[in-house]
């Protein structure tokens, strides 16, 4: 690498670890345009202009990072957050799936922040797909987030919701209940155990839930409006 181009590149990713990109841009777009052999050049792009906005022009510059290292984790997964963003939940999928596949044969050895990413992806396809009823495909992608990261309490509530949603009682207060075990203090959490409680028919334990949640946490909108409701109509929806 001559020095021109070795300058360009260290005052680039410095900008870039800064996260100063409207520097950084101007020195990486340089490097790219004198050699197409630096793929994490075209994955810092793709990361700036992810930032910017401009989703097409970050989609080419991480599928760029890819041609040149196919095993490139991190824009596969930056290439799979745009996909999802542009709608392409299909190809999200199949590039983040893609990205797990020399992970498999050991999963435990993939790096926390990776697995935090990828788990996420997972409940997002999961979202999808509760938001439009199809509740045993949603159910599927958060027990799969749940694979990589067990403790994300966020992602075992939105699987506790779609169990309850399916009609499946038992399981939804199963899950709720390891909520509790892992974080005590996450009220959403208590909050829609209480939901769960009350869906299974059991009005007077989800009640206690709510009140303990005010007695944690007084002024809780959500477990105030819940007990409102099952005072002045019986119903919670």
């Amino acid at each position: 690498m001559d020095e021109a181009l070795k300058q360009l590149l260290t005052l680039g990713r410095g900008y870039f670890e800064k996260k100063q990109y409207s520097q950084a841009e101007k020195y990486l777009a340089q490097v790219a345009e004198t050699s197409q052999a630096f793929a994490d050049v075209y994955n810092m792009l793709g990361v700036i202009y992810h930032d910017q906005g401009q989703f097409a022009r970050a989609q080419r510059a991480f599928e760029a990072a890819l041609r040149i290292n196919p095993a490139y984790t991190d824009a596969a997964l930056n290439l799979a957050v745009i996909y999802n963003d542009l709608g392409k939940y299909r190809e999200a999928k199949e590039v983040y799936q893609s990205a797990l596949t020399r992970q498999r044969a050991s999963p435990n050895r993939m790096d926390p922040f990776v697995k935090g990413k990828i788990s996420n992806m997972y409940a997002d396809i999961g979202d999808v797909f509760a938001s439009t009823g199809m509740l045993d495909e949603a159910i599927g992608e958060y027990r799969r987030a749940l694979g990589l990261c067990p403790t994300f309490v966020d992602i075992r509530m939105k699987l506790a919701d779609a169990c309850r949603d399916r009609g499946d009682h038992a399981e939804s207060l199963a899950q709720f209940e390891e909520i509790l075990k892992v974080n005590p203090n996450y009220l959403p959490g208590r909050v829609h155990y209480g939901i769960a409680l009350y869906s299974a028919g059991k009005k007077a334990e989800a009640v206690a839930v709510w009140e303990d949640v005010l007695a944690k946490n007084p002024g809780n909108r959500s477990a105030e409006m819940y007990l409102n409701l099952v005072k002045d109509s019986g119903k919670v929806s």
